[in-house]
């Protein structure tokens, strides 16, 4: 059976979130949004990377493990798909970001996805714009180790 593990991250909405980036999406812990912001959908997180439960950096470090995350707002559901990868640092305190490329730093949270924020659903991206309550639940597993 594979090892799962999960966390979760609650952040806000903000009138300044577009979603218009074409290869990233972010959540920070920041309290504000400059319209610049094209890849953020969530602030004042409540947490970073380096603040996710244990278990699941550990599976999120391992090459070949797979990595999804649900956004929630309000009655409205999306999620992205990607992988995880032994070269991630998972240190930055305030963000997270989730990348279509295979580029890593210390804020990303995935590589590979299969959306960024560009793709996200459209009724999501309204209520963040609204200043919803926006819940991120993250799944980290890892299909090669017994639980």
């Amino acid at each position: 059976m594979a090892r799962v593990a999960i966390d979760v991250v609650r952040a806000w909405g903000h009138e300044n979130v577009s979603a218009r980036h074409r290869t990233t999406i972010e959540i920070t812990r920041d309290d504000y949004l400059t319209p610049r912001g094209d890849c953020i959908v969530g602030i004042k997180a409540d947490k970073g990377l380096a603040n996710l439960n244990p278990e699941l950096r550990e599976v999120i470090r391992r090459d070949g493990s797979i990595v999804l995350v649900i956004f929630i707002a309000g009655d409205v559901v999306d999620y992205v798909v990607g992988q995880g990868s032994e070269n991630l640092t998972l240190n930055d305190p305030n963000r997270l970001i989730i990348r279509r490329s295979s580029y890593i730093n210390d804020s990303t949270l995935m590589i590979r996805s299969n959306k960024a924020a560009i793709d996200l659903r459209r009724d999501l991206v309204d209520r963040l714009k609204r200043g919803s309550e926006l819940t991120v639940v993250i799944v980290g597993v890892d299909p090669h180790e017994q639980a």
